[in-house]
């Protein structure tokens, strides 16, 4: 790499995590994506990009007819994805010490792009590696197990109270990805994580599957 054998560098992950002899192999695995700095809190001069591939999970194909079945019985589906996408912005500003923000915008606007609901919240953020759980459709973040990272990390699920922005709204379960695809043809997730100067950007659309 062309480094002088004076000068100090660190190997992380795109998360800020240093690689260190304890930590290589948990760590280091096949594709990950690694930046060589002159220290963890660098600031990045260049966007970089990281391409995400997975495998969908097999409720891709067992749930995927919710929205059918909810609008055959006469009832409309759009609450249950709007529901769902503001259910995302409640658990991360669950543990928010002051105002918890969030922002529903519906934009029409042609100059800028396609029209578009957005969802915009004050909370913790997502680092790369939650981004990349997220975009993988699987269970509902109760049950989930194992995960290496999950998108909802650190989420204690507050107790029931009716129509109260401390409960779950999403409790059909069907899922961030498929009420994004229900509602446009694309999603665009940007999120910064809150101890982190490092913004990350996770877009998914149709045309790409």
């Amino acid at each position: 790499f062309g480094i002088a054998t004076d000068e100090s560098f660190v190997i992380t992950t795109t998360n800020r995590k240093e690689i260190t002899e304890d930590n290589f192999s948990e760590l280091v695995q096949d594709g990950v994506t690694l930046y060589l700095l002159q220290s963890v809190d660098q600031m990045l001069l260049l966007a970089t990009k990281e391409r995400i591939d997975f495998l969908p999970h097999y409720d891709t194909l067992v749930k995927s007819g919710m929205y059918e079945y909810y609008a055959s019985e006469g009832q409309n589906p759009l609450p249950f994805a709007l529901a769902e996408l503001i259910d995302n912005s409640l658990s991360a500003t669950s543990r928010n010490t002051g105002i918890r923000s969030i922002q529903i915008q519906l934009l029409f606007d042609d100059s800028q792009g396609k029209p578009a609901v957005a969802v915009i919240d004050n909370g913790r953020g997502m680092t790369s590696k939650q981004l990349n759980n997220w975009a993988v459709y699987r269970l509902s973040k109760f049950t989930r197990q194992g995960d290496f990272e999950s998108d909802h990390s650190g989420y204690v699920r507050p107790l029931p109270v009716p129509r109260s922005l401390n409960s779950d709204i999403s409790y059909f379960g069907v899922g961030g990805k498929q009420a994004v695809f229900f509602v446009g043809q694309s999603a665009r997730m940007i999120s910064k994580p809150a101890d982190s100067q490092d913004v990350h950007e996770l877009v998914l659309s149709k045309e790409d599957f």
